[in-house]
């Protein structure tokens, strides 16, 4: 007759192996979220940069909306004077 006496390795092996998977996969989301978010900012600045442009050249009433929708902007001229701020710098 045999006896086998289990000891607590095997719960500890795996009571580490979920907790580090648990701790990469909260950092992993982490680490996209922020990527994430700083293309959204780097997007919309652009997309901002290049509105401006149209609007000194064509002053449309789209460029207007899609830029005040943007820049949360609600007087054209302070958005004319945006635009003209940005492009001053390059």
């Amino acid at each position: 007759m045999k006896f086998e006496l289990k000891t607590g390795e095997d719960n500890f092996s795996k009571y580490f192996f979920s907790t580090s998977f648990i701790v990469f996969l909260f950092s992993l989301t982490l680490i996209i979220y922020s990527i994430f978010i700083k293309v959204t900012k780097i997007s919309r600045y652009y997309e901002i940069n290049y509105l401006c442009k149209l609007l000194i050249i064509d002053k449309s009433p789209t460029y207007l909306k899609r830029l005040s929708k943007l820049t949360n902007q609600s007087s054209k001229q302070k958005m004319l004077n945006l635009c003209k701020e940005i492009n001053r710098n390059y």
